[in-house]
């Protein structure tokens, strides 16, 4: 069972409760937030991405090192610090950012980083939008991404739009590039416009041969999809008093893929609904227990504490 991740990692500045422009750092990024969920889960993890070699970047490897996560790429870059992030909160706790981009070390990775990953060794590649926002990293990840499918390897892939690093069409023409690589793909509903609407998501499925899709919805759990079937599966949300959402997403797609491979998911013929629900279940109770908790990876939950929620509502 194991998983590669692909993409940022960064520094997210996280609103202190209470104290007015005060700001603490978490570790966080996407990509490195589900290899983290999917490390706390029990999957054998790794991280593939470049970190800028200054203090944050060392506190990025040290937060990988500590949850066991495998870095592929361990040596820091000169050429751009390690991206920042700060996060604003509304009075429900939902996020929105502001970056430190231009560039961040994670824009850095290239070709001849992945040319040295062994593809063959991961039963699941997972990657996301914001790698394909710069270059040389976009080259890169779509070629991972195209290697992991040729290798017969499972491709996750996360739209996660960022406007505040580029725009909609912009976003949506790498993304594209993308799509036909993608077996496993999450959206938000934020990101609807992407795939055509809701209403469109089983036509956009069959048109790419996308197996899965699952539309995350909040407060209101999320929609699975099936092999383009016109109904979805659905799954109902936590009811939890939120904190702070950065990393709730990123905490359901960590718990969903890991109980993929916990079901012994290893290809696309591997899956029914059945293993869809469980999967689904699984994640939004992951996600729920992020939400209670400020911060992205640092409240990421365990396996532990997924499945003692789980146990005590069967």
């Amino acid at each position: 069972m194991s998983i590669l991740c692909i993409g940022e990692m960064l520094i997210d500045f996280t609103p202190v409760s209470g104290m007015k422009n005060t700001y603490t750092a978490n570790p966080g990024g996407a990509p490195a937030n589900v290899a983290v969920s999917a490390a706390r889960n029990g999957i054998r993890s790794g991280f593939l991405g470049k970190l800028g070699n200054d203090d944050f970047g060392r506190l990025l490897v040290s937060t990988l090192k500590n949850d066991n996560v495998d870095i592929l790429l361990p040596e820091l870059t000169d050429e751009a610090t390690t991206t920042l992030a700060f996060v604003s909160l509304d009075e429900k706790g939902d996020r929105s950012f502001t970056f430190a981009r231009k560039p961040g070390a994670d824009m850095l990775l290239s070709i001849g980083d992945v040319e040295k990953v062994d593809f063959s060794s991961w039963d699941i590649v997972h990657a996301g939008s914001v790698s394909q926002s710069g270059s040389p990293e976009k080259d890169a990840v779509l070629l991972a991404l195209k290697k992991a499918k040729e290798a017969g390897k499972l491709v996750s892939f996360d739209i996660n739009f960022r406007d505040k690093i580029w725009g909609f069409e912009e976003c949506k023409s790498e993304v594209l590039k993308v799509f036909p690589y993608v077996d496993l793909l999450k959206i938000s509903e934020e990101e609807l416009d992407f795939v055509g609407g809701r209403d469109n998501i089983p036509a956009f499925m069959k048109e790419y041969d996308i197996a899965v899709t699952v539309l995350t919805l909040g407060g209101d759990g999320a929609a699975v999809y099936y092999m383009g079937d016109k109904s979805a599966i659905t799954i109902p949300a936590m009811k939890v008093k939120c904190t702070d959402t950065t990393g709730a997403g990123d905490a359901y797609w960590g718990g969903f893929l890991s109980s993929l491979l916990r079901q012994g998911v290893k290809k696309v013929s591997d899956i029914d609904k059945s293993i869809l629900e469980t999967a689904g279940r699984y994640g939004a109770v992951s996600g729920g227990l992020c939400i209670q908790k400020p911060g992205g990876i640092p409240a990421l939950p365990t396996v532990q504490e997924i499945e003692g929620i789980i146990s005590a509502t069967e």
